[in-house]
Protein backbone atom coordinates (compact mmCIF):
# COMPACT_ATOMS: atom_id res chain seq x y z
CA UNK A 1 0.00 0.00 0.00
CA UNK A 2 1.54 3.45 -0.99
CA UNK A 3 0.27 6.11 1.86
CA UNK A 4 1.00 9.93 1.15
CA UNK A 5 1.29 11.46 4.15
CA UNK A 6 2.55 14.26 6.42
CA UNK A 7 4.66 15.36 9.50
CA UNK A 8 3.72 18.34 11.41
CA UNK A 9 4.78 19.28 14.81
CA UNK A 10 3.26 21.70 17.49
CA UNK A 11 5.54 22.87 20.29
CA UNK A 12 7.99 19.88 19.63
CA UNK A 13 4.40 17.04 19.93
CA UNK A 14 4.85 14.98 16.22
CA UNK A 15 2.44 13.58 14.40
CA UNK A 16 1.44 11.74 10.63
CA UNK A 17 -1.05 13.13 9.44
CA UNK A 18 -2.72 11.67 6.45
CA UNK A 19 -5.91 12.58 4.31
CA UNK A 20 -8.54 10.14 4.24
CA UNK A 21 -11.26 11.78 2.99
CA UNK A 22 -11.59 9.31 0.26
CA UNK A 23 -11.56 6.06 3.09
CA UNK A 24 -8.79 4.37 1.95
CA UNK A 25 -6.67 4.13 4.52
CA UNK A 26 -9.27 2.79 7.26
CA UNK A 27 -7.80 -0.37 7.17
CA UNK A 28 -4.82 0.79 8.48
CA UNK A 29 -3.95 -2.04 11.25
CA UNK A 30 -2.62 -1.37 14.64
CA UNK A 31 0.78 -2.80 13.39
CA UNK A 32 1.08 -0.54 10.71
CA UNK A 33 0.05 2.64 12.64
CA UNK A 34 2.88 1.71 15.46
CA UNK A 35 5.50 0.99 12.65
CA UNK A 36 5.36 4.19 11.25
CA UNK A 37 4.91 6.21 14.40
CA UNK A 38 8.47 4.24 15.14
CA UNK A 39 11.49 6.65 15.79
CA UNK A 40 13.74 3.46 14.34
CA UNK A 41 12.26 1.77 11.97
CA UNK A 42 9.58 4.14 10.29
CA UNK A 43 8.72 7.45 9.98
CA UNK A 44 8.82 8.56 14.00
CA UNK A 45 6.16 10.25 15.53
CA UNK A 46 3.65 10.38 19.31
CA UNK A 47 0.89 9.90 17.15
CA UNK A 48 -0.82 9.20 13.64
CA UNK A 49 -4.19 10.99 13.05
CA UNK A 50 -6.17 10.69 10.13
CA UNK A 51 -8.50 13.36 8.39
CA UNK A 52 -11.79 11.85 7.68
CA UNK A 53 -15.06 13.74 5.83
CA UNK A 54 -18.39 13.47 8.47
CA UNK A 55 -21.19 15.29 7.39
CA UNK A 56 -21.98 18.56 8.63
CA UNK A 57 -18.43 19.17 9.88
CA UNK A 58 -15.58 20.23 8.06
CA UNK A 59 -13.55 17.16 9.06
CA UNK A 60 -13.45 14.52 11.20
CA UNK A 61 -10.51 13.89 13.57
CA UNK A 62 -9.32 10.08 14.06
CA UNK A 63 -5.98 10.08 16.59
CA UNK A 64 -3.90 7.03 17.47
CA UNK A 65 -1.12 6.87 20.25
CA UNK A 66 1.89 5.49 19.10
CA UNK A 67 1.86 2.45 20.21
CA UNK A 68 -0.92 1.81 17.50
CA UNK A 69 -4.42 2.18 19.55
CA UNK A 70 -7.09 4.75 19.51
CA UNK A 71 -6.43 7.35 21.87
CA UNK A 72 -8.34 10.30 23.25
CA UNK A 73 -8.10 13.62 22.28
CA UNK A 74 -4.79 15.29 21.56
CA UNK A 75 -4.88 18.94 21.92
CA UNK A 76 -1.88 19.67 19.93
CA UNK A 77 -2.76 16.79 17.26
CA UNK A 78 -5.85 18.76 16.74
CA UNK A 79 -4.13 22.26 16.20
CA UNK A 80 -1.68 20.47 13.80
CA UNK A 81 -5.07 18.55 12.03
CA UNK A 82 -6.22 22.01 11.63
CA UNK A 83 -3.36 23.30 9.66
CA UNK A 84 -3.42 20.36 7.68
CA UNK A 85 -7.13 20.77 6.57
CA UNK A 86 -6.11 24.58 5.43
CA UNK A 87 -2.86 22.48 3.81
CA UNK A 88 -5.01 20.66 1.54
CA UNK A 89 -7.90 23.36 0.31
CA UNK A 90 -10.05 23.89 3.71
CA UNK A 91 -10.30 27.67 4.12
CA UNK A 92 -12.70 28.62 7.11
CA UNK A 93 -12.91 31.51 9.34
CA UNK A 94 -13.92 29.17 12.52
CA UNK A 95 -13.06 25.22 12.08
CA UNK A 96 -16.03 22.91 13.27
CA UNK A 97 -14.65 19.37 13.46
CA UNK A 98 -15.42 16.18 15.58
CA UNK A 99 -12.96 14.65 17.64
CA UNK A 100 -13.62 11.53 19.91
CA UNK A 101 -14.70 13.55 22.88
CA UNK A 102 -17.05 15.69 20.75
CA UNK A 103 -17.01 18.94 18.42
CA UNK A 104 -14.39 20.83 18.28
CA UNK A 105 -14.02 24.69 16.95
CA UNK A 106 -10.79 26.22 16.08
CA UNK A 107 -9.06 29.35 14.24
CA UNK A 108 -6.24 30.85 13.20
CA UNK A 109 -4.76 33.94 15.73
CA UNK A 110 -3.23 37.41 14.38
CA UNK A 111 0.08 35.54 14.91
CA UNK A 112 -0.64 32.71 13.25
CA UNK A 113 -0.97 30.37 16.06
CA UNK A 114 -3.77 27.69 16.24
CA UNK A 115 -6.45 28.32 18.54
CA UNK A 116 -8.64 25.09 19.09
CA UNK A 117 -11.45 25.16 22.22
CA UNK A 118 -11.39 22.26 24.39
CA UNK A 119 -14.04 20.42 26.30
CA UNK A 120 -15.48 22.51 29.36
CA UNK A 121 -14.10 20.75 32.73
CA UNK A 122 -16.92 20.48 35.33
CA UNK A 123 -14.44 18.83 38.26
CA UNK A 124 -10.76 18.76 39.40
CA UNK A 125 -10.15 16.66 42.35
CA UNK A 126 -7.55 17.61 44.64
CA UNK A 127 -5.78 14.63 46.21
CA UNK A 128 -3.48 15.67 48.80
CA UNK A 129 0.45 16.33 46.59
CA UNK A 130 -1.63 16.16 43.01
CA UNK A 131 -4.65 16.97 40.93
CA UNK A 132 -6.83 14.98 38.66
CA UNK A 133 -9.05 16.19 35.83
CA UNK A 134 -9.71 15.39 32.35
CA UNK A 135 -9.37 17.91 29.91
CA UNK A 136 -10.36 15.58 26.71
CA UNK A 137 -7.69 13.02 28.05
CA UNK A 138 -7.26 12.00 32.14
CA UNK A 139 -4.57 13.91 33.61
CA UNK A 140 -2.60 13.65 37.07
CA UNK A 141 -1.32 16.72 37.55
CA UNK A 142 2.17 17.33 40.35
CA UNK A 143 3.54 20.58 41.11
CA UNK A 144 6.96 20.89 41.79
CA UNK A 145 9.47 23.54 42.82
CA UNK A 146 12.12 22.38 39.80
CA UNK A 147 10.59 20.64 37.09
CA UNK A 148 14.27 20.13 35.26
CA UNK A 149 15.17 18.14 38.39
CA UNK A 150 12.55 15.63 37.66
CA UNK A 151 13.23 12.20 35.99
CA UNK A 152 10.36 12.34 34.20
CA UNK A 153 10.13 9.10 32.17
CA UNK A 154 10.59 7.39 35.64
CA UNK A 155 8.14 8.70 37.73
CA UNK A 156 5.89 9.17 35.19
CA UNK A 157 5.85 5.98 34.15
CA UNK A 158 5.48 4.81 37.97
CA UNK A 159 2.07 6.98 38.80
CA UNK A 160 0.76 5.70 34.73
CA UNK A 161 1.54 2.55 35.70
CA UNK A 162 0.44 2.25 39.64
CA UNK A 163 -2.24 -0.18 40.71
CA UNK A 164 -4.82 2.93 40.30
CA UNK A 165 -4.02 3.60 36.75
CA UNK A 166 -2.36 0.84 35.27
CA UNK A 167 -6.06 -0.72 33.49
CA UNK A 168 -6.96 2.88 31.63
CA UNK A 169 -3.57 4.52 31.82
CA UNK A 170 -3.70 8.44 32.67
CA UNK A 171 -0.74 10.98 31.36
CA UNK A 172 1.47 12.73 34.00
CA UNK A 173 2.19 16.04 33.89
CA UNK A 174 4.82 18.00 36.34
CA UNK A 175 4.62 21.70 36.52
CA UNK A 176 6.70 24.36 37.73
CA UNK A 177 4.87 27.76 39.19
CA UNK A 178 7.13 30.35 37.50
CA UNK A 179 6.92 34.45 37.94
CA UNK A 180 5.00 35.08 34.49
CA UNK A 181 4.59 31.53 33.48
CA UNK A 182 4.45 27.53 34.16
CA UNK A 183 6.55 25.11 32.92
CA UNK A 184 5.38 21.43 32.07
CA UNK A 185 6.68 18.42 31.70
CA UNK A 186 4.60 15.75 30.80
CA UNK A 187 4.71 11.70 30.53
CA UNK A 188 1.74 10.14 27.64
CA UNK A 189 0.47 7.08 27.88
CA UNK A 190 0.64 5.17 24.52
CA UNK A 191 3.79 6.56 23.93
CA UNK A 192 4.94 5.60 27.41
CA UNK A 193 7.67 8.21 27.50
CA UNK A 194 8.30 12.07 28.18
CA UNK A 195 6.88 14.07 24.90
CA UNK A 196 8.58 17.34 24.38
CA UNK A 197 4.91 18.89 24.70
CA UNK A 198 1.22 17.94 25.37
CA UNK A 199 -1.78 19.99 24.34
CA UNK A 200 -4.60 18.18 27.07
CA UNK A 201 -1.76 18.23 29.36
CA UNK A 202 -1.13 21.50 29.33
CA UNK A 203 -4.64 22.66 29.25
CA UNK A 204 -4.89 20.30 32.48
CA UNK A 205 -1.98 22.57 34.44
CA UNK A 206 -3.10 25.56 33.13
CA UNK A 207 -6.76 25.34 35.23
CA UNK A 208 -4.82 23.86 37.97
CA UNK A 209 -2.32 26.67 38.55
CA UNK A 210 -4.91 29.27 38.31
CA UNK A 211 -7.88 27.34 40.29
CA UNK A 212 -8.16 30.25 42.96
CA UNK A 213 -8.79 32.59 40.42
CA UNK A 214 -12.39 33.39 38.97
CA UNK A 215 -13.46 35.41 35.72
CA UNK A 216 -11.81 35.17 32.77
CA UNK A 217 -7.60 34.19 33.10
CA UNK A 218 -5.15 33.45 30.35
CA UNK A 219 -2.14 30.98 31.53
CA UNK A 220 1.39 31.32 29.54
CA UNK A 221 2.99 27.72 29.22
CA UNK A 222 6.47 26.72 28.61
CA UNK A 223 7.18 23.26 27.80
CA UNK A 224 10.56 21.43 26.26
CA UNK A 225 9.11 21.90 23.22
CA UNK A 226 8.62 26.07 22.62
CA UNK A 227 5.75 27.97 24.11
CA UNK A 228 1.43 27.88 24.09
CA UNK A 229 -1.16 29.62 26.23
CA UNK A 230 -4.57 28.74 27.07
CA UNK A 231 -7.65 30.89 27.92
CA UNK A 232 -10.97 30.12 29.81
CA UNK A 233 -13.52 31.34 32.04
CA UNK A 234 -13.94 30.10 35.57
CA UNK A 235 -17.49 29.66 36.67
CA UNK A 236 -18.64 30.11 40.15
CA UNK A 237 -19.54 26.72 40.77
CA UNK A 238 -16.00 25.94 40.08
CA UNK A 239 -16.27 24.17 36.44
CA UNK A 240 -14.25 25.77 33.61
CA UNK A 241 -15.74 26.94 30.24
CA UNK A 242 -14.92 28.93 27.10
CA UNK A 243 -11.20 26.58 26.90
CA UNK A 244 -8.82 27.65 24.23
CA UNK A 245 -5.25 26.41 23.76
CA UNK A 246 -3.59 28.85 21.57
CA UNK A 247 -0.12 27.75 20.37
CA UNK A 248 1.87 27.24 16.56
CA UNK A 249 1.55 24.55 14.52
CA UNK A 250 4.21 23.66 11.82
CA UNK A 251 4.23 21.88 8.52
CA UNK A 252 7.46 19.74 8.26
CA UNK A 253 7.33 17.59 5.30
CA UNK A 254 5.83 15.44 3.06
CA UNK A 255 6.68 12.00 1.95
CA UNK A 256 4.93 9.12 0.03
CA UNK A 257 6.25 5.58 1.15
CA UNK A 258 5.08 1.96 0.44
CA UNK A 259 4.14 -0.11 3.28
CA UNK A 260 3.19 -3.30 3.48
CA UNK A 261 2.79 -6.44 6.00
CA UNK A 262 3.76 -5.43 9.32
CA UNK A 263 4.50 -7.85 11.68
Amino acid sequence: MKITLHKYQGTGNDFVVIDNRNGVYNSLSQKQIKFLCDRRFGVGADGLMLLNSLPGYDFEMKYYNADGSESTMCGNGGRCLVRFAEHIGIFKDTYLFMAIDGGHEACKTDNDWIKLKMKDVNELIHNRAHFILDTGSPHYVKLVDDVKLVNVLEEGSKIRNSEEYASEGINVNFVEVQERQIFVRTYERGVENETLSCGTGVTAAALVCAHNDSGFNRVEVETPGGHLAVEFKKQADNSYQDIWLCGPATFVFEAVIEIGIVR
